[in-house]
């Protein structure tokens, strides 16, 4: 038996100096030391040995093994090294050459504008609405009746609404205002939520206006909720919008649905409040729409308004963003023209 391990370790060197590539290392390998090789094959026969036989043949047959072992891993070094060599040498970089552009994507401002208004918010302490809570095809009752808007109001007229064909008193919602309604419906006070969503109207379409376009509505109700809570919330977030803090002012208005109201202005960014174009003259922008929710509002909802008050506030994302970016054309938004998008 010694003899034969003898004359195949003889056998396997001879194989490993002829070898010329990997592939022959493993075929080599696989011949000699795999559990169906012919080192193991010979090892099966060492248990018809005699104990002092067992020892000298069973030591020879691991130094062999070993030896193999060592041959074959420092042949396959050599050819895995030769072959990266000549591998890396076909595949030759030239660093000198210029790299391929790939153009990345990027965040579309009115998403952008949306994000960093809810981020805002959120430090304020407002969470966002659930989506089942922001339905963007809504009922007559909650886009109107429960808003507190008249029958007769001008804004239920199909030139001012969409209304969806064969299906009664259906509309695409022309503002985010009836998620204060859904909101107070399905939550009890304290309520503090702002809910993000597209708008429909029925405008014609031009430089400042779109069919539809995006909103942010606001709405906190709570014990002891008065206009100056209103005001201190609106002016810090115009503050950390616009990334100072700017001149507001807040005139009175009138919306069904909030009473007293008023829409907010920011001092003119273009001219700095000295009169542009841009303003109109004025040295102010208008910004949003704001007030304390009505009375009939609250009881609608089944919320005590002898013990819980609240004030909501709408924006409008497009807006906010043409003032941010001075942007003159709404239309900008949604042409998808790469040269504007770019810039953002």
């Amino acid at each position: 038996m010694k003899a034969q391990l003898e004359n195949i370790y003889n056998l396997a060197t001879s194989d490993i100096e002829q070898a010329n590539t990997i592939a022959d290392i493993e075929e080599i390998r696989l011949k000699y030391l795999s559990r169906k090789g012919e080192f193991n094959s010979i090892k099966k026969g060492l248990k018809d040995l005699s104990d002092e036989e067992k020892r000298t043949v069973g030591a020879l047959a691991n130094q062999i093994t070993n030896d193999l072992e060592s041959l074959l891993k420092d042949k396959y070094d050599k050819f895995y090294q030769k072959e990266l060599n000549e591998k890396l040498q076909k595949d030759r970089i030239d660093i000198t050459l210029s790299g391929k552009y790939i153009p990345e994507g990027k965040v579309h401002p009115l998403t952008s504008t949306t994000n960093e208004i809810i981020s805002i918010f959120q430090g304020l302490g407002f969470s966002v609405v659930s989506p089942e809570l922001s339905p963007e095809v809504e009922t007559e009752y909650y886009n109107f009746d429960m808003l507190n808007v008249p029958k007769d109001h001008p804004a239920r007229d199909v030139q001012d609404t969409f209304y969806v064909k064969n299906m009664p008193n259906v509309v695409l919602r022309s503002q985010t205002s009836g998620d204060q309604i859904h909101i107070m419906e399905n939550q009890k006070p304290p309520i503090k939520v702002i809910a993000p969503g597209r708008v429909y109207r029925n405008e014609n379409i031009n430089a400042r206006k779109n069919n539809f376009f995006h909103q942010i509505e606001g709405l906190y109700v709570d014990k002891n909720i008065t206009f100056g809570d209103l005001k201190g919330v609106l002016n810090e977030f115009i503050r950390l919008y616009f990334g100072s803090a700017r001149p507001t002012r807040f005139r009175s208005s009138f919306f069904p649905f909030t009473e007293p109201s008023a829409e907010v202005d920011v001092q003119c960014i273009m001219c700095q409040g000295k009169g542009c174009r841009t303003c109109s003259g004025t040295g102010w922008l208008e910004v949003l729409g704001c007030g304390m929710v009505d009375v009939n509002v609250l009881k609608g909802v089944g919320i005590d308004p002898d013990v819980y008050t609240g004030f909501a506030f709408g924006m409008g994302v497009e807006r906010l963003a043409m003032l941010k970016y001075a942007i003159d054309d709404i239309r900008l938004f949604f042409n998808n023209d790469k040269r504007f998008l770019e810039q953002f």
